[in-house]
């Protein structure tokens, strides 16, 4: 199952040698598509505006930064005024909508430290994300995603 899944030590030390940037660039320009699609609502990310959001894969050893600027997501560097960190199959479950992130927070699964304020508004957007306005070829990813991380019964 997804959920017992974790980053391979040798894989986790590898990720923490590479910089951090690509992967955060890669991320942003994911997120400005989702912008531009509509399945994201920039109004519900403007406290992040000028603000600095680091989410962390603690079982890889890495992260990404990010923030919002002017023209949507940028790559961020510098200290986060908020983390969000769990293991990356977590933030997999997350994703594909078989956990709920209170429950992670609870259980103490899901972190997060510096302006929760702003980290639960972060949570509250995604939470609110419209996945029926997905470009047809991410929608397969992940029904494919999720079909691959199904429980076997």
């Amino acid at each position: 199952m997804l959920a017992s899944l974790s980053v391979p030590a040798p894989l986790a030390a590898l990720l923490r040698r590479l910089p951090e940037s690509p992967p955060s660039y890669g991320v942003a320009v994911a997120l400005n598509l989702a912008l531009a699609h509509g399945v994201l609502e920039r109004a519900a990310f403007e406290p992040l505006a000028d603000r600095r959001l680091r989410i962390e894969a603690s079982d890889a050893g890495t992260g990404i930064t990010l923030t919002l600027g002017e023209r949507g997501f940028v790559a961020a560097q510098g200290r986060a005024d908020v983390v969000i960190r769990a293991r990356l199959a977590d933030f997999v479950l997350l994703a594909l909508r078989r956990e709920d992130p209170d429950t992670l927070f609870f259980s103490r699964r899901l972190v997060i430290e510096g302006d929760t304020e702003l980290g639960l508004s972060v949570k509250n957007a995604l939470d609110a994300l419209d996945w029926d306005r997905l470009p047809k070829p991410l929608a397969r990813l992940l029904r494919r995603a999720a079909a691959a991380c199904a429980p076997e019964a």
